[in-house]
C-alpha cells in the first residue's frame, strides 16, 4: 500500500520542468501513452543535437558512459542491479527476448484476456515450436489472477506472461502471488511492466520475476526508443541469446581489436544488446530518470494515487457511468478508466475543453502524472459534467 503520508511540491515541479502547462488552456492527462518530456530532458537533447551535429566531439568513453548511467537508473527505479539491465528500444523487445531465447519446452504459456497486444503477439509466434499462448478469461471485465494462478499448476504450462498494470483498467497484477505459484512449478514468469515503471515502487530482487520489460516513453518521461529490459541474475548466463550482435561479445569491448573474434558473450545482461545504442536518446531519458529519482517514486505514486482517487470517487457518485479501473488502491495505478452509456458526448466535451486523453475497449482512459493537480482535475470533472 502506498503511504499516503508523502507528498511533493507540485507547483514548484511543474515551474521548473513543465512551465509550459502554466499558460496552456487544456489539461494533459495522457501519460499512459506519451509521457512529456520535463524541461531538463528537453535541454539535454539540445545539448546532445549540437553534439551530434560535430560527432567528432562526441568521445567513446561519453558514449559508454551514457549507457551505463542509463542502465543504472533504469535498475535504481525498478530494484535491480545495472548488470541485469539491457537497454532496448522498447517494452516489445524486450517481451521478444522472452519469446525467442528462454529455453522453454513445448507446452502452455498463460496470459490474461484483455491483455496489450505485446503481450500476445511474439507468443503466438512460437507455434512452430510446439508452444501454445492460452488467454485466461476476464472476470466481472477484469483480470481473473485466482484461475491464472490455479492453472499454473498444470503439468503443460511453461511460462506466463502478464502487464504488472493493465493499459486500459489500471488493474495492478500480484507480481509475488503469480511469481511464486511460477516459481514453485519451475515455470518462467515474464512481465511488461512499461505501465507501472515510475507510477508505483517495486523491488525486483525481492519478486520471483525471470524477465521484466519497459519502455521509457510513457510515465518515464523519455524519448521513443528508449526503454530496457531486466533479466534475473541467476538467468543470465544460461539463456543462449536468439540475436546476435557485434556488441554484446567480450571481444568486442576493445574496440582497436574488433577482428580478434572470440564467440564469447558478455557476462551481463549486455550479452542481449545487439544494436547500436541510442545515446543521443539514452542521454534525454537520463534527465528524466533522474528526476524520477529525485522526487522519489513513493512520492510519485502517492500523489498520483490522491488524483487516481479523486476521479474514482467522482465516477462513483454517478449513476450514468461505470468504473472500469479497480476501487482497491492497492490494485490500481495510474491508469483510471471509466465507460459512460455513450462515451461520445462526454468525449466531445474533453476534447472541447482540451483535455487531453483517450478511449481505450470502450471506455474513457485518464493516466494523470506527477504534474498533474488536484485543481485541474476539479476542472476536468467539471467538463465532465457539462
Amino acid at each position: 500500500m502506498i503511504d499516503q503520508t508523502a507528498s511533493l511540491d507540485v507547483e514548484a515541479l511543474r515551474t521548473a520542468e513543465y512551465p509550459w502547462m502554466a499558460n496552456d488552456p487544456g489539461v494533459y492527462l495522457n501519460a499512459a501513452s506519451v509521457g512529456p518530456m520535463p524541461a531538463r530532458a528537453v535541454a539535454e537533447a539540445e545539448r546532445w543535437t549540437q553534439l551530434r551535429a560535430q560527432p567528432h566531439h562526441i568521445s567513446l568513453t561519453r558514449m559508454l558512459d551514457t549507457a551505463a548511467a542509463a542502465r543504472r537508473q533504469f535498475a535504481a527505479l525498478v530494484g535491480a542491479d545495472a548488470e541485469e539491465i539491457a537497454l532496448m528500444p522498447n517494452t516489445t523487445y524486450g517481451l521478444n527476448l522472452a519469446a525467442r531465447a528462454l529455453p522453454l519446452r513445448p507446452g502452455v504459456i498463460l496470459t490474461f484476456d484483455g491483455e496489450f497486444p505485446s503481450c500476445v503477439y511474439p507468443f503466438q509466434a512460437m507455434r512452430s515450436r510446439g508452444i501454445t499462448l492460452e488467454f485466461v478469461p476476464r472476470k466481472d471485465g477484469l483480470p481473473d489472477e485466482d484461475t491464472l494462478v490455479a492453472a499454473i499448476a498444470r503439468p503443460d504450462v511453461v511460462a506466463v506472461v502478464v502487464s504488472w498494470v493493465q493499459f486500459a483498467s489500471g488493474f495492478v497484477a500480484d507480481l509475488a502471488r503469480i511469481g511464486t505459484a511460477c516459481r514453485e512449478r519451475g515455470v518462467f514468469f515474464i512481465v511488461d511492466g512499461i505501465q507501472g515503471c515510475g507510477v508505483r515502487p517495486i523491488d525486483l530482487h525481492a519478486l520471483p520475476v525471470d524477465i521484466f520489460a519497459a519502455g521509457a516513453q510513457k510515465w518515464l518521461l523519455s524519448p521513443w526508443g528508449t526503454g530496457f529490459v531486466y533479466v534475473r541474475r541467476g538467468l543470465i548466463e544460461q539463456i543462449e541469446p536468439h540475436d546476435v550482435g557485434w556488441a554484446c561479445m567480450r571481444a568486442s569491448t576493445d574496440y582497436t581489436r574488433l577482428t580478434d573474434y572470440a564467440f564469447d558473450f558478455l557476462p551481463d545482461a549486455r550479452r542481449f544488446e545487439v544494436v547500436t545504442l541510442a545515446y543521443h536518446d539514452l542521454a534525454v531519458a537520463n534527465a528524466s530518470t533522474a528526476l524520477l529519482l529525485e522526487l522519489g517514486v513513493p512520492h510519485v505514486a502517492a500523489h498520483i494515487e490522491r488524483l487516481g482517487a479523486t476521479i474514482v470517487d467522482w465516477v462513483n457518485s454517478r449513476a450514468d457511468v461505470e468504473l472500469v479501473t479497480p476501487v482497491d488502491p492497492a490494485r490500481r495505478a495510474g491508469v483510471v478508466a471509466f465507460a459512460p452509456a455513450d462515451p461520445g458526448p462526454m468525449g466531445a466535451r474533453l476534447r472541447e475543453a482540451r483535455v487531453v486523453h483517450v478511449v481505450r475497449e470502450g471506455a474513457i482512459r485518464f493516466s494523470p502524472h506527477v504534474y498533474n493537480t488536484a485543481t485541474e482535475l476539479e476542472s476536468v470533472l467539471r467538463v465532465l459534467e457539462g
